[in-house]
């Protein structure tokens, strides 16, 4: 649909700050006020307050409404990811107050659902888009106080008195001064980093927060380091129980640059000056002034109207780009990492639905089903590994996303996070209620605990933390040749017999002689047989061990053994660690694990031919390496990895090809 000036606004939630940005848009010279979404329609303030818009009854409305282009999300913290996404889903383009999401892993997955349905996601840091803040990007870059050295940012506010249910408190709304007003420091100080670099803005290479904490468990007052790859060191600051100085705070080699009350470019909401102060190091004072402005929540109006009208989907810098947002959200989960901030609204016992607000469905095809010998349940071609989530709320994303794309094999360990997400799984299984319909790998044992009396020992623990009984695959995760197979097979076979392994046990990194060993000793002493395998397995063959132990199953002679004796294997780096992506390349050689795994002629002519295939088939080579993967004439289930939704969708895009047998010798040359 076309859209054109002007953009038709409306409004999700009618507080404070949607007050705000109603002036805004009144004042901009691109937008107007056409509705606004409230679960209470029928407050008579309304009326007041918002008299140009109409009023509509619940959230949901506005999704439908077909006069409204462009949403403002207005509500709680907690709000902001399940209403942008299912505006996105709607195809109305948003604009949300910050801070975007309350982890870095919702605002990706509000940047994936907006890059899915091809609409605008920005996140409402206004000063951003004031004049001031492009004065203060060229006053920096030009030297005008000489190298950047330190800067410093404070926000901070003093309540009457500490209310556990308000919102700046409450844990259920994600409360306290770190995501409410320390998103401003952050934003500024590396705004401030970039442009002594000539870029938008810049990441910190390290992060130090701390916190005094309430009641609640949230921040009465913050407090960050930030360390710069161009030697920059900033300091910032947040309180909701004190008031700080409040200014931003640029030191340099020739002089100091300050701007009080930064984020209100110096004036208030109506719209300030734009006023710079430069004290140079003699003491005398310059003041810069950009002159007497619009609105301050205009600039931000017109600046996604602009982006629609031509297209775009994300600001242009100055604004909040979604490299910006992701990159400002990453240093506010390690400030409060650091201070052990984990919101009561993102646990478990909470997060029962999905990050769109919806309960977990069922019944997903992308991802196809398939049989697994041994397995008692329909298994998805593929199984999903975890191992670098931290948060439950930041698991259950990608969790909830593979389930219902139709995956339903979980790779977990005892070893992996020192346990975590064992636990993180656990809490996942029982709170979404589909134990049943999972099928969880299990592992044990791994270096230097290799031995048959640690498989139980393990084991037990494992379950409790995944809080089932039981799992349905189970490998021992290394295997020691000092100790007699039997041994081995011997004790997992005993948790066979006591139902807590209920499907194939087998080994990861085992070789063919130790699995031929423990076949024939099971048959010879009526244990279950060795099952299943996790070994590497790709198209490129792994010259190198990646780590300790570690075998592939890569080679010629591995492919004719698992195809003898139709040995399901779960192949770990399926798509060799990037090997296919183009951070590879036979010029590439800076990365050092890169080039010892997987760099040779043979490998180098089969990752030429993935690209060959790629772009006869209009994907991209990882596509192809999946595929093969999957190609095979033996029972091969890949493990991949993701860490973000679209790394999960873009994995999927390999189930879109179908590899012939002449194709996959071709590949192999």
């Amino acid at each position: 649909m076309t859209i054109t000036a002007p953009i038709r606004w409306g409004i999700i939630g009618p507080g404070a700050i949607a007050k705000d940005f109603r002036r805004g848009v009144l004042d901009s010279k691109l937008g107007k006020l056409e509705a606004i979404a409230t679960r209470n329609p029928g407050k008579e303030s309304l009326r007041t307050d918002f008299p140009e818009a109409r009023i509509l009854d619940g959230y949901d409305a506005i999704l439908r409404d077909p006069d409204v282009d462009a949403i403002y999300i207005a509500t709680p913290h907690t709000g902001h990811a399940e209403w942008a996404i299912k505006a996105a889903e709607a195809g109305k383009h948003v604009l949300i107050e910050k801070p975007m999401a309350l982890s870095a892993f919702e605002v990706d997955a509000i940047i994936h659902a907006a890059k899915k349905a091809g609409t605008f996601a920005g996140e409402a840091f206004m000063y951003r888009l004031h004049p001031q803040t492009q004065k203060l990007w060229e006053l920096i870059n030009s030297g005008t106080i000489g190298e950047v050295r330190f800067v410093s940012a404070s926000f901070g506010f003093q309540m009457g008195r500490f209310i556990p249910e308000h919102r700046i408190f409450a844990s259920d709304l994600a409360g306290g001064g770190i995501l409410d007003v320390g998103g401003y420091p952050v934003s500024f100080a590396r705004f401030v980093a970039g442009a002594a670099s000539g870029k938008p803005f810049l990441d910190p290479i390290k992060v130090v927060g701390s916190a005094t904490l309430n009641a609640e468990g949230t921040d009465n007052l913050a407090a960050a380091v930030l360390l710069f790859d161009n030697g920059i060191t900033a300091q910032v600051s947040c309180a909701i129980m004190a008031n700080l100085e409040n200014v931003g705070r640029i030191i340099g080699s020739e002089g100091t640059i300050e701007v009080p009350a930064f984020w209100f470019a110096n004036g208030d909401r109506a719209g300030g000056d734009g006023k710079i102060d430069i004290i140079r190091k003699d003491g005398s004072r310059e003041t810069v002034s950009v002159g007497k402005q619009r609105h301050l929540y205009s600039f931000e109006a017109d600046a996604v109207a602009e982006a629609i009208l031509a297209g775009r989907q994300e600001f242009a810098a100055p604004g909040m780009t979604w490299a910006d947002s992701l990159g400002n959200a990453r240093v506010l989960d390690k400030w409060r990492s650091d201070a052990g901030i984990e919101y009561s609204v993102e646990k478990s016992v909470k997060r029962i639905n999905t990050i769109s607000g919806r309960p977990l469905q069922a019944g997903g095809s992308v991802i196809p089903k398939r049989t697994i010998p041994g397995v008692q349940k329909p298994a998805s071609a593929v199984a999903l590994g975890f191992e670098d989530f931290r948060t439950f709320a930041s698991g259950a994303i990608l969790l909830d996303a593979f389930f219902e794309r139709g995956g339903n094999i979980f790779d977990t360990a005892f070893i992996y996070a020192g346990g975590y997400t064992e636990k993180l799984f656990g809490e996942w299984q029982k709170s979404r209620g589909v134990r049943e319909q999972a099928v969880v790998i299990g592992k044990g044992a791994h270096s230097p605990l290799v031995y048959p009396d640690v498989i139980a020992k393990q084991l037990t623990q494992s379950l409790d933390r995944l809080q089932t009984d039981y799992v349905d695959v189970y490998f021992m995760h290394r295997d020691n040749l000092d100790v007699p197979v039997g041994e081995f097979v011997d004790a997992m076979d005993a948790e066979v017999r006591k139902g807590r392994i209920r499907g194939p046990f087998g080994g990861s990194n085992w070789t063919r002689e130790r699995f031929d060993e423990a076949i024939a000793y099971a048959d010879k002493h009526g244990k279950q047989r060795p099952g299943a395998l996790s070994n590497n397995f790709a198209l490129a063959e792994m010259l190198d061990p990646i780590w300790a132990g570690c075998v592939t199953a890569s080679t010629d002679e591995w492919k004719q053994w698992l195809k003898a004796r139709q040995i399901p294997n779960f192949s770990w780096s399926s798509q060799a660690r990037g090997f296919f992506t183009d951070r590879a390349g036979r010029d590439k050689r800076d990365n050092e694990e890169m080039v010892r795994v997987w760099y040779n002629d043979r490998n180098f002519t089969r990752r030429d031919r993935a690209i060959e295939l790629a772009e006869k088939l209009g994907k991209s080579p990882i596509h192809v390496a999946l595929a093969y993967v999957l190609a095979q004439d033996f029972p091969s289930i890949p493990l991949i990895g993701p860490r973000t939704l679209h790394e999960l969708d873009d994995s999927l895009h390999a189930f879109d090809i179908k590899l012939t047998p002449e194709q996959v010798q071709w590949l192999e040359g």
